[in-house]
């Protein structure tokens, strides 16, 4: 089944120097761009961390430093990722925990202010885990009835996801060709940052996550303890969380003098 697309979605996957959303790096990045007319480009980057790439992590996508070396930093290919997916949707597996924030941290580091109010993110793993609850590989096979060669390459593993999201929509007719209702579908909880650190009620009011404000929201905790909002903005938190956090506080401010 071809998706029912009314502006692009990237489908997108990210090797890093690890599973740290604020402290690790990408070594890999991958784009599939799916138009609405069916067309299709392809982009695969390797990029050097700026750091020493940790054995372990080599030993599962392969790509060591020697590999990278030479390659253009994050920094260096920042605006051409986002030219290309600046106005577009986005899709991944596993990609709202983690290839999204990821991705997002890299271009705010890099000077570009990414923002995804405008845009619904798909990630195909959450759907295939609400119906079946198996891995990319197994998703692959289960779906599309192939086997995933070159798995942890990051082109491989966007293609794969790319026609699992397809076979997803053809296998189950509960499932909406829609990528706002696909979104919907796959979010595992309404987040106001990638994260998770911040989320919204019921009343879609925005609350903590976590520590000893966890429930709490998060103007009221500002307000009854300015103090929290520094430790925040000095602790090892994504940029993302406190740039979110940063636009609540002025947005409470903006009120007040209002």
């Amino acid at each position: 089944m071809d998706l029912k697309l009314t502006k692009p979605i990237c489908f997108f996957d990210l090797e890093t120097t690890g599973t740290n959303i604020t402290n690790d790096r990408i070594v890999e990045i991958a784009i599939l761009k799916v138009f609405p007319n069916g067309n299709k480009e392809s982009h695969t980057w390797l990029v050097n961390p700026e750091r020493p790439i940790p054995a372990e992590v080599v030993a599962i996508h392969g790509i060591s430093d020697e590999k990278v070396a030479n390659e253009p930093t994050f920094k260096e290919l920042a605006s051409r990722v986002y030219d290309l997916i600046k106005g577009c949707d986005l899709a991944g597996y596993n990609s709202n925990r983690f290839d999204i924030p990821l991705l997002v941290e890299e271009l705010l580091r890099a000077g570009i202010d990414f923002e995804m109010k405008n845009v619904v993110a798909v990630d195909v793993q959450t759907i295939f885990h609400k119906k079946e609850q198996r891995t990319l590989s197994a998703a692959y096979q289960f779906y599309c009835g192939k086997n995933l060669e070159d798995a942890h390459s990051a082109q491989a593993d966007t293609e794969a996801t790319y026609e699992v999201l397809k076979s997803q929509l053809d296998k189950y007719e509960d499932l909406e060709n829609d990528m706002k209702w696909l979104s919907n579908f796959s979010s595992r909880k309404r987040s106001a940052d990638f994260a998770g650190f911040i989320a919204f009620d019921k009343k879609g009011k925005e609350v903590f996550t976590f520590g000893k404000y966890r429930g709490k929201h998060v103007e009221d905790v500002l307000e009854e303890e300015p103090g929290y909002f520094g430790w925040i903005q000095n602790a090892d938190f994504p940029l993302y969380t406190k740039k979110v956090l940063t636009a609540i506080k002025l947005r409470k401010l903006n009120n007040k003098l209002s």
